[in-house]
C-alpha cells in the first residue's frame, strides 16, 4: 500500500511503525511545541502532495492534530481507536504501539477536512441522541468515534468534527441505531 500524501506523525516510533505497515513518508512533530519550521514543511507538503495528520489518540496528539488543521487548511485526517494504540504493557498510548493492520485501517479510513463546513448534524440532534449531558454521554461519544472512525472528543468537539468532515445525517443516524442496539444488547 503506497500513500501519495506525506503523513505528519508526533515522533520516530510513528514513523518507524507507518512504515513497517505501509509504504509512505512521514513528517514528524517532535511533540507538541511545533516550531514554524515544522509548520512551513507541513504546508509545502500539504501543497506539493497533501497530508495526511495521524497522531496519538490523546490529549497532545489531539492539541497537535489542532495546531497544524489550524495553520495548513485542507489536511485529511487518519484516527486511531484508543484500544487499538494501548501498549502491551499498558503503559503507553500512542500510533506506535498499534498494529500493522490498525496502521492500514485507520489509513483506508482517512477523513477529508472541508474547508467550508455545513452543519448536518445539529447540537439538538447530539443532545437528542444522548452525546451530550448525561450519564452514558462520554461512553456514547467514544462508540461513536469508533463507528464514524473520528477519532474520540468532548461534545463541542464532536459538533465541530462531524462538520469538518461533513459527515452526513445517514452516516450519523446508521451509528446511533448501531449504539443503541448495542445498548439493548
Amino acid at each position: 500500500m503506497k500513500i501519495k500524501e506525506v503523513i505528519v506523525v508526533e515522533g520516530k516510533s510513528d514513523t518507524t511503525v507507518i512504515k513497517n505497515a505501509v509504504n509512505a513518508d512521514t513528517l514528524e512533530t517532535n511533540g507538541s511545541e511545533i516550531s514554524e519550521e515544522t509548520i512551513e514543511q507541513i504546508r509545502l507538503a500539504q501543497e506539493k502532495r497533501g497530508v495526511i495528520i495521524f497522531t496519538d489518540p490523546d490529549y497532545p496528539g489531539e492539541r497537535i492534530r489542532k495546531i497544524i488543521s489550524n495553520s495548513v487548511p485542507g489536511c485529511k485526517h487518519a484516527f486511531l481507536p484508543k484500544q487499538e494504540a494501548i501498549a502491551k504493557n499498558r503503559r503507553g498510548l500512542g500510533v506506535e504501539h498499534a498494529s500493522k493492520e490498525s496502521i492500514r485501517e485507520a489509513l483506508d479510513n482517512v477523513k477529508e477536512e472541508y474547508i467550508e463546513e455545513v452543519e448536518r448534524i445539529t447540537w439538538n440532534d447530539l443532545v437528542s441522541a444522548g452525546l451530550i449531558g448525561g450519564p452514558k454521554a462520554k461512553a456514547r461519544r467514544e462508540k461513536l468515534g469508533r463507528r464514524l472512525r473520528i477519532g474520540y472528543m468532548n461534545g463541542k468537539q464532536l459538533h465541530k468534527r462531524l462538520m469538518m468532515f461533513q459527515i452526513t445525517e445517514e452516516q450519523f443516524a446508521d451509528a446511533i441505531l448501531e449504539i443503541q442496539q448495542e445498548e439493548r444488547e
